[in-house]
């Protein structure tokens, strides 16, 4: 199969919906990360994401729609906060959990009751959904594991020969993948931080983190949201997270260079083995998976990581570094 890459314009927005409409699967521009787009009420098309991917099939999809009208039709109930919330920040990068409709196959929902839902910000992705007039599906369009694509060329390096077409809108603008909330006992419960943080949504109801966000699940634990139990956005290099700023960051990383070693510091100074990976969470978000893509590119064996803020989308940032290090983290030389 050849990978076609073309800019998007309505032309290759009706090509790529042909595509869909026939069953098929494109790589689609969104406002957080690449997605691998299919039908997401077509088992076969849906199959084919996870095959395309090597994802494990327990790992729900997000269900990508292009207006809130769509939503009644994939799912059973809808609460109130979740209609508020819609109204603030669709679309844009936030996911919601509802009890879903029968309309979902299972395999689009990892096998649960439920289906995770967002509205992307993407003026492309929403014109590839009104073409096709139906939801799509679209984890990450990279392969499963690796970090996820922040630009087409990204998905063109995993995807080529597994897709027919890639639709290319330029970089990301916010570089990790949507927030990932559920509701419970009148909380707003979130599965996976991103662009819409605590903060923001503290101001509907009250919000608490899961502990997965920050620990590693248990093997056998059912997950609710995409990037909660498996390692993900890693890669090849071994990634570690340092537990130092400044100065002490950069003693660490010189003294414990191991082969190729980058070290990706907040606000460094970019010499030797130091790149910079943004003075602010938002840039550091923006900047994460394509920085550590080139550290494959590179030949690197070792990648330091200065700990980023927990804070807003600092703890988005965080909760993928720890995933893409395999949950180690470094501090005086000693691994947690």
């Amino acid at each position: 199969m050849n990978t076609e890459v073309l800019i998007y314009s309505p032309e290759s927005i009706q090509k790529a919906a042909e595509i869909l409409k026939a069953g098929g699967i494109v790589g689609m521009p969104t406002e957080t990360v690449y997605g691998l787009a299919a039908n997401a009420l077509d088992e076969n098309a849906v199959r084919d994401i996870f095959v395309a991917k090597g994802r494990p099939q327990d790992n729900p999809l997000i269900v990508h729609i292009s207006s809130i009208d769509m939503l009644p039709k994939l799912v059973r109930e809808i609460p109130d906060v979740a209609l508020r919330l819609a109204q603030r920040f669709w679309g844009g990068p936030l996911t919601m959990i509802f009890p879903k409709a029968d309309i979902i196959p299972a395999v689009t929902s990892g096998g649960l009751d439920t289906v995770a839902v967002r509205m992307p910000a993407s003026e492309a992705a929403r014109d590839i959904i009104n073409a096709c007039g139906f939801p799509i599906a679209a984890p990450s369009a990279n392969l499963s594991g690796s970090p996820s694509p922040t630009t087409a060329q990204h998905v063109f390096r995993d995807m080529d020969g597994r897709i027919p077409l890639i639709i290319d809108d330029g970089a990301c603008s916010c570089g990790v993948e949507s927030t990932v909330i559920c509701f419970r006992d009148g909380r707003i419960h979130i599965l996976r931080p991103g662009g819409v943080t605590a903060e923001m949504l503290s101001e509907f109801a009250e919000v608490e983190i899961d502990k997965a966000v920050s620990a590693k699940p248990a093997e056998n634990e059912k997950v609710l949201s995409p990037g909660m139990k498996y390692k993900h956005y890693s890669p090849k290099a071994d990634v570690f997270i340092v537990d130092e700023h400044g100065d002490a960051f950069l003693r660490y990383c010189n003294a414990n260079i191991n082969g190729n070693t980058v070290a990706m510091g907040i606000g460094v100074t970019e010499q030797d083995i130091f790149i910079d990976y943004g003075a602010t969470p938002e840039l550091q978000a923006q900047r994460l998976f394509a920085l550590l893509r080139k550290a494959d590119d590179d030949g690197a064996d070792t990648v330091y990581v200065e700990m980023p803020s927990r804070e807003g989308v600092g703890l988005a940032v965080y909760n993928r570094l720890l995933r893409a290090a395999g949950f180690r983290v470094v501090k005086n030389d000693k691994a947690e």
